[in-house]
């Protein structure tokens, strides 16, 4: 796995570009360690757990070829669930990390069992079924959740829901007051210390303009980690996003942006994942501390830059200082300019030479 730049972890979202093919999501691995990504990410799920026979395709997978019925992409776009033991194990052989987005608590399970999954990301689309939730924050690993088509009072009642698993006893029943109560528990803090809430526009592709980078600084204010999922095009909104604090950024990977299905037009091809790698790195080490001081490279040119204070005439010792005789000039040393005003009406403590130091 890559050196995560000042903590910023890369995920690249493979999600369903394997498009069905066991093959094909092992060389989606391959190409997210390649490219230097942290941790490679899926989708698993049950088709029809997940949803009716009736329920529609949205615009976006329709105008993709995935034609009218949800039910008929998620069969296509599933894998066979013996298939993740073998990608988590290629993940392992590449030197990344493997997740999964699990879309029911059995899915869940086998791949903390199975894989050896210690972390679960929840899709925004289950950010507000809270019994799954639930459930799945029951399971006591640390959670991603994306935040796509949330208000905030969502995001809310999701960090009440993961603080309720973790404060309440199992017999205790939940309901919507409950998970409200726990969300404002001071015990609540430990428990959205482990939590990442990651900013999300869940559209495909994500207008820039709606990003909403700014609701990052919101949700660190809360005691998460911030992360983001970028839908949008490019990687300027990803990197942008670290910039603001995001600590977790995902974003698509596919083979081919040009090839038919729902995630592909809006994934960046294995170049441009490199180049988002790249691109975080350096915007990491650009963010620095929140502490200000003279940076090493600047530190030579101080001297320069920087006036002090000189003699601009002839000075004989016992000489009263005036603005007339000492003033700050660039000169390679000399009392800081400041000094000017404590020195002004004091005597010389020497001769000095026009353009001599005061060192004051």
């Amino acid at each position: 796995m890559s050196e995560k730049a000042a903590g910023c972890e890369i995920i690249a979202e493979a999600g369903v570009n394997h498009d069905g093919d066991e093959v094909e999501a092992l060389r989606l691995v391959a190409a997210a360690a390649r490219a230097g990504a942290d941790t490679v990410k899926f989708q698993t799920f049950d088709p029809d757990e997940l949803a009716t026979a009736a329920a529609p395709t949205a615009a976006y997978q329709a105008d993709a070829g995935e034609g009218s019925r949800q039910a008929e992409m998620l069969r296509r776009l599933s894998l066979p669930l013996p298939a993740w033991a073998r990608i988590a194990r290629e993940a392992k052989d590449c030197g990344i990390g493997f997740l999964s987005t699990p879309f029911d608590a059995a899915s869940a399970r086998f791949l903390i069992q199975e894989t050896g999954m210690d972390r679960i990301k929840v899709g925004s689309g289950e950010l507000t079924n809270l019994p799954l939730l639930l459930d799945l924050a029951r399971l006591d690993c640390p959670l991603l959740l994306s935040t796509g088509m949330a208000t905030l009072q969502d995001v809310y009642d999701a960090l009440g829901t993961v603080a309720f698993a973790h404060l309440s006893g199992k017999s205790e029943r939940p309901s919507l007051a409950a998970m409200r109560e726990a969300f404002a528990a001071p015990e609540a803090k430990t428990v959205f210390a482990r939590t990442v809430v990651m900013q999300c526009v869940t559209a495909y592709p994500a207008p820039h303009d709606q990003a909403n980078l700014r609701v990052l600084d919101t949700y660190a204010a809360l005691g998460v980690t911030p992360g983001y999922s970028d839908h949008t095009l490019g990687t300027d909104t990803a990197l942008a996003a670290i910039a603001r604090g995001a600590r977790v950024v995902e974003k698509h990977l596919t083979l081919d942006r040009t090839r038919p299905g729902p995630d592909h037009k809006a994934s960046l091809e294995p170049d441009e994942m490199a180049a988002l790698v790249a691109g975080a790195r350096r915007v990491s080490q650009m963010l620095g501390t929140d502490q200000k001081a003279p940076a090493a490279a600047e530190i030579e040119n101080m001297a320069v830059a920087r006036r002090g204070l000189v003699a601009t005439r002839a000075i004989r010792t016992g000489d009263i200082f005036s603005t007339d005789s000492i003033a700050p000039r660039r000169a390679g040393g000399g009392a800081a300019p400041a000094r000017l005003w404590d020195l002004i009406g004091q005597p010389a403590d020497r001769d000095y030479r026009p353009g001599d130091w005061i060192e004051g």
